[in-house]
């Protein structure tokens, strides 16, 4: 059996996986390939499937499969899974930190001490304590998020489609009354039909003014030109980014010349210990396979 690793992981994955099979990551052999390990860079598309003959099993290492064309491998018998529980502390503190970059003026107070500016009093910090956290999406990750907003005080709503009550939330029935309320939103959904674009101009309208939107969870979650026409008018505070519409962004992206923007270049998932855990998720799935082949 071959084992095509397409995108990087943890050096240690080659020799986790060895007794597997052979281990390549020379995408020459695509084609003889029986598992292929990804992440986010390798497109599982319709044409990657078909120059795969051998193909019997995907592991995304992270969370969202948009980068995999489920219905065809789903059609071709090709086996699909994810990593997501072993990135949700990395991507959860990923997220945290955002929120707190904001309100702490953690770049800005950086870069205008570079600068020799000593901006005391222009800076004007608020407290995260007391805030109302709001959550779209209550899987592992925004859960994660969740127990961190509860030990700095916050309070938690959440909404997801299912309403499954959440230990850690108070899960409200529409969207709405999370926009409503939520003092600091953040994205924790994978990206459907339904969530592309969820955060447009009229959602944004039933935002609190002064709101701050972190995603960590897909670019195309939100509209960025109506995230970046909030940001111009102050209807939104600040927006913590770390995931874009392709990776990179292109130099035209308005976020990259935006108010009031905290970003980072998807880094979410990319914690070394995450990293290890991923491969402790997929020595699980290979193994399962082989039992059940």
């Amino acid at each position: 059996m071959l084992i095509l690793i397409s995108d990087a992981f943890a050096p240690n994955l080659p020799d986790q996986i060895s007794r597997f099979g052979e281990v390549t990551n020379d995408k020459e052999r695509q084609k003889d390939a029986e598992i292929v390990l990804v992440r986010s860079k390798t497109k599982c598309t319709k044409e990657y499937i078909d120059n795969a003959p051998n193909l019997k099993m995907i592991i995304r290492g992270g969370v969202g499969l948009d980068n995999i064309d489920l219905v065809y491998a789903k059609e071709k018998g090709i086996i699909v899974h994810n990593t997501a529980s072993a990135s949700a502390i990395a991507v959860a503190e990923l997220a945290f930190a955002l929120m707190l970059a904001v309100p702490n003026h953690i770049v800005g107070g950086c870069n205008s001490l570079r600068d020799r500016k000593w901006l005391k009093k222009e800076y004007k910090r608020s407290e995260l304590y007391g805030k109302t956290l709001g959550l779209i999406g209550i899987g592992n990750i925004g859960t994660e998020v969740a127990k961190r907003a509860k030990a700095f005080g916050m309070n938690v709503i959440a909404y997801r489609k299912s309403g499954k009550p959440s230990e850690w939330a108070e899960v409200r029935p529409t969207l709405e009354e999370v926009l409503a309320e939520a003092d600091y939103l953040s994205l924790h959904t994978p990206l459907t039909d339904q969530t592309e674009g969820i955060i447009n101009k009229d959602t944004i309208s039933k935002m609190k003014d002064g709101a701050v939107l972190v995603n960590t969870g897909r670019g195309k979650c939100v509209v960025e030109e109506d995230v970046v026409a909030a940001l111009e008018s102050g209807k939104l505070r600040g927006y913590g980014c770390d995931v874009w519409y392709s990776d990179p962004p292109p130099d035209e992206c308005p976020v990259l010349s935006a108010p009031n923007v905290v970003m980072t270049p998807h880094l979410g998932a990319s914690s070394k210990e995450n990293l290890l855990r991923i491969g402790d998720v997929i020595v699980e799935k290979i193994q399962e396979y082989l039992k059940n082949k």
